[in-house]
């Protein structure tokens, strides 16, 4: 019996790079919703005949619990998370369907963990944050873990040229999670960060080389220290190329009223402003993304540092890959624990490798 998958917000080029990868490695059909009729123009659908469209709203309650039910698995891709509750998710376990989401945000993700026990108790695997960056990026930071005897900090640096060859979804993320400062775990005890602040240059592999980063909210801040008890420090940074963007999103972030940032209509004007800028820089930019997670504790009783790193040329599709190899591994039965987790938590190091190398990706492991 061929396996059902539905993508929601599938027509966005997330989860269009979702669908791509999920019908290039599985036999599945696969189902994306969008909340208006599909044209040929604005909707990429993987070659073959393994994909339809449907005309999905989240807030049809009736129709997306159908939808749910007549599911082996569902991916939710329908953006920003900043905004979202966790009620596909719950649909899911009542439903006994597992759950895959490319989820990016503490409040979302927080949500979402507090139904651990449920989808235990129904026998559903749900996991939140897949994608590329949170997502290849801690499984990345699980592997560095296991070369020590004992990991005590975490450093992830994550850089997107231009757009990312993502849609305007993206640019709202950026924008919203300059927002309010947040908790970082740091020395062994939760301490208030500022959004974009602390700018430092990290050596990325060509053809990024040394390039600014800055602290950004992500879920991994919070998930990581839990998956990794013995750690007493986890940074996550983000940058952009070009290096312009990160001055006009520092000015957003520390010169603009609060008031002001806090104000949706203010978020949709920079994220179209944004999007267009990136509409010309991409031509020189690129889109793609490098992740660098660096790991320092002890190895053999001394101190010691490793490092990761990971260079694709197209964001949107390396974020498909990573949700797309989950949801390859939940249909094919080598993935099953019941619960919520994060992807650190549920995803063993040897299928992750198996699956980057199957995608054609390379990621380059060093002791510093």
């Amino acid at each position: 019996m061929t396996d059902r998958v539905l993508i929601l917000g599938g027509r966005g080029r997330i989860g269009s790079s979702v669908a791509e990868d999920i019908a290039t490695h599985t036999q599945a059909q696969i189902t994306i919703t969008g909340r208006s009729p599909a044209t040929q123009k604005d909707v990429i659908l993987p070659s073959g005949g393994q994909v339809e469209f449907l005309v999905l709203d989240l807030a049809e309650v009736g129709k997306l619990t159908d939808a749910i039910a007549n599911s082996d698995l569902v991916i939710h891709c329908a953006g920003p998370f900043h905004y979202r509750n966790a009620n596909v998710l719950k649909t899911c376990i009542e439903q006994g369907v597992n759950y895959l989401d490319v989820s990016d945000h503490r409040s979302f993700t927080s949500k979402a963990l507090k139904y651990h026990e449920e989808a235990q108790a129904a026998g559903v695997t749900a996991i939140v944050n897949s994608g590329i960056f949170p997502g290849i990026s801690n499984s990345m930071v699980r592997h560095d873990v296991e070369q020590l005897d004992q990991a005590q900090k975490i450093h992830l640096s994550y850089l997107v040229a231009g757009s990312g060859g993502a849609g305007i979804t993206v640019m709202r993320t950026t924008f919203l999670g300059l927002q309010h400062p947040f908790e970082a775990w740091l020395d062994g005890r939760w301490q208030i960060v500022k959004p974009y602040s602390e700018r430092e240059v990290v050596n990325f592999p060509a053809p990024y080389n040394k390039c600014g980063v800055y602290w950004f909210d992500m879920p991994e801040t919070f998930t990581l220290p839990d998956a990794f008890p013995g750690v007493k420090t986890v940074i996550t940074k983000f940058g952009s190329v070009p290096d312009f963007y990160n001055h006009l999103t520092w000015i957003a972030a520390h010169i603009f009223p609060k008031w002001l940032m806090q104000r949706r209509g203010m978020i949709e004007f920079l994220s179209h402003v944004s999007h267009l800028m990136t509409d010309v820089t991409n031509n020189f930019s690129g889109i793609g993304v490098a992740v660098r997670s660096e790991v320092t504790g002890v190895k053999n009783g001394e101190q010691a540092v490793y490092c990761s790193t990971l260079v694709h040329e197209n964001t949107a599709v390396a974020s498909g890959c990573g949700t797309g190899s989950l949801a390859q591994f939940l249909l094919e039965g080598k993935l099953k624990k019941p619960g919520v987790w994060p992807v650190e938590e549920a995803l063993p190091t040897d299928l992750f490798m198996a699956a980057i190398a199957s995608r054609g990706m390379q990621i380059n492991h060093h002791w510093l």
